[in-house]
């Protein structure tokens, strides 16, 4: 005899304490979520889901293993809030729209706007874009097309093409009665962009001017003329700096001709401001675009290759170490040292080098103050020299009894701190001059121009001064 299983009775008071102070999900309702999923309680699930914003239950289903991702999905079903796609980390997006019908997916599509669209759609295989585009309505299809278009990390993929224009001879109230009546609106706009008749955006009216007007002012007597115009070509990373130079909430994009065809808002300039910043950390530990969700062999992967230029980098190292194989044999405590100077010296070049690509990615550090930040990184690199070369003089005294390698520590630490505090900030200077990126290839060079510097200083002057 077959027995029912019955879902629980789910209490409304329970569950609520979701996020914890931090507006992180919490652990104890984390662990009810995939409680109920093993159970297989989907009415449970999507309760305990159901109050949370999209952005939440995208973290959710990035910290759960894939199986339990799958299953999460499977029993969301269509109560997925579309905003969840656009919400998730860029690998797990990928398996999560591997699990979704595309006729769901199509209609998840169809509810987002044009910019979230082509975000959850760009990375999808053409034939998989085709299909899910053609189960869309014309209008929305063109818009999304029309961003696919536009080459990845550009404002045009940025952008919406939602957005409010209008002539400039119109009063107040004829916008007014335009944006009551429209039922073409963006859900989230904060101007209204001025048009001539060529589409050429002319100027800009806030909405809270517009509400505090009278009905009959015209909009041309109200509108800024001074905007902040971005070209759909602009490299996002660009436009970010835009909004951040000036402070702006939103801003039109126009085509090669000059037309307004979209406006980027200030929350995919956020989004975007926080990707280019994990970009740069992860370039610098030579990580790449490496996710918590990843396999084993994809992670193993993607972090070989650097490792293997690392290995060539202490290769060569180690050829300085062997030209003086003689003198450490002599002199066995450069053996202890060696490893002390070039630590010290990698640690400085590794702070200059932070310093100078985020100074670079936000353009504080340009050739107008160039010669004065590198002038300000060899005079900290010396000075610190002079500190730490006192510091482990005298614990070479007291530990190895010899005032001459004292003096030897002391002239290769002040020689290898100002070496790192260069080649900090000149390697990724030279690096942004040929064209590369500072944040991926700098670390290898700089970390290869300190171990040279601090173990060639060191050997060479023990060999001069103490075997001389």
């Amino acid at each position: 005899m077959s027995e029912t299983v019955t879902e629980p009775e789910i209490d409304p008071t329970e569950g609520t304490d979701a996020l914890d102070e931090d507006f992180v999900l919490s652990p104890s309702f984390i662990q009810r979520v995939l409680d109920a999923l093993d159970l297989g309680h989907a009415e449970e699930v999507k309760e305990l889901l159901k109050p949370l914003h999209a952005a939440d239950v995208a973290d959710l289903v990035g910290l759960v293993s894939p199986r339990e991702r799958r299953e999460l999905i499977d029993m969301m079903g269509e109560s997925l809030d579309p905003e969840v796609l656009s919400e998730l980390e860029p690998d797990v997006r990928g398996q999560v729209l591997e699990y979704l019908d595309p006729i769901v997916l199509a209609q998840a599509i169809e509810s987002l706007d044009s910019d979230d669209a082509v975000f959850v759609l760009e990375d999808l295989p053409e034939a998989q874009q085709r299909e899910i585009l053609n189960q869309l309505p014309e209008a929305d299809r063109t818009a999304v097309e029309m961003g696919l278009l536009y080459p990845e990390e550009t404002a045009g993929r940025l952008m919406t093409r939602g957005f409010v224009a209008l002539p400039p001879y119109w009063t107040v109230g004829e916008a007014i009665d335009f944006m009551r009546e429209s039922d073409d609106l963006p859900d989230d706009f904060f101007e209204i962009y001025v048009v001539d008749p060529s589409y050429h955006p002319v100027g800009a009216v806030h909405l809270s001017r517009v509400l505090r007007t009278k009905r009959g002012v015209r909009i041309e007597d109200l509108m800024e003329e001074d905007l902040h115009i971005i070209p759909a070509d602009l490299e996002q990373e660009e436009a970010a700096y835009a909004f951040e130079q000036y402070d702006l909430v939103s801003a039109p994009v126009v085509d090669e001709g000059g037309r307004l065809v979209g406006m980027i808002t200030i929350d995919d300039i956020l989004d975007v401001i926080q990707e280019e910043a994990e970009e740069d950390i992860l370039a610098l530990g030579g990580v790449g675009d490496e996710g918590l969700s990843d396999t084993v062999m994809t992670t193993t992967t993607r972090r070989f290759s650097w490792l293997f230029v690392n290995l060539l980098t202490a290769i060569i190292a180690s050829l300085v170490i062997a030209v003086f194989q003689t003198s450490i044999e002599q002199v066995v405590a450069l053996a202890v040292l060696m490893p002390i100077v070039a630590s010290m010296g990698g640690n400085a070049g590794t702070q200059t080098l932070t310093i100078a690509v985020r100074a670079l990615a936000t353009k504080d550090l340009t050739p107008t103050n160039a010669g004065r930040i590198i002038l300000r990184e060899a005079l900290v690199g010396w000075i610190n020299g002079l500190l730490f070369a006192l510091v482990m003089g005298l614990i070479a005294v007291f530990w190895f009894h010899s005032v001459g390698l004292a003096a030897v520590i002391g002239a290769a630490m002040v020689l290898t701190l100002l070496a790192g505090g260069l080649a900090g900030i000149l390697i990724p200077l030279w690096l942004q001059r040929v064209g590369a990126d500072p944040a991926v290839s700098s670390a290898v060079f700089v970390t290869t121009v300190t171990d040279v510097v601090g173990f060639s200083s060191i050997l060479g002057l023990a060999t001069w001064l103490l075997l001389g």
